[in-house]
C-alpha cells in the first residue's frame, strides 16, 4: 500500500487494516518515498538452549560447560 503524509493523518485505520494484513506502507511525500512501515515480524522467542549459539562447534558439550569456558578467564583474573 502506498499512503502519503497526509493519509497518516485522515486514514489512518485503513493504514493499519494493511499492516494486520501483513501488507507494507510505503510512505511518499511529495511523490518522493521516504520510509515504509512493516507489520511486525513474529519473533518466537526461543529457548537459551536451542539458540545456534551453543550449537555452531557441534558436540562441545552442554550450555552450561561452554558458558563455563566462556567465564573461566575473569574468573581466574580475580
Amino acid at each position: 500500500m502506498k499512503a502519503t503524509v497526509v493519509d497518516l493523518r485522515y486514514r489512518m485505520n485503513e493504514i493499519l487494516r494493511a499492516l494486520a494484513r501483513n501488507e507494507d506502507v510505503s510512505i511518499l511525500c511529495h511523490g518522493r518515498l521516504k520510509g515504509v512501515i512493516r507489520p511486525k515480524a513474529e519473533n518466537p522467542s526461543i529457548k537459551v538452549r536451542e539458540h545456534p549459539f551453543f550449537n555452531m562447534l557441534g558436540s562441545c558439550g552442554s550450555v552450561d560447560e561452554q558458558m563455563a569456558v566462556l567465564r573461566e578467564s575473569r574468573v581466574r583474573a580475580v
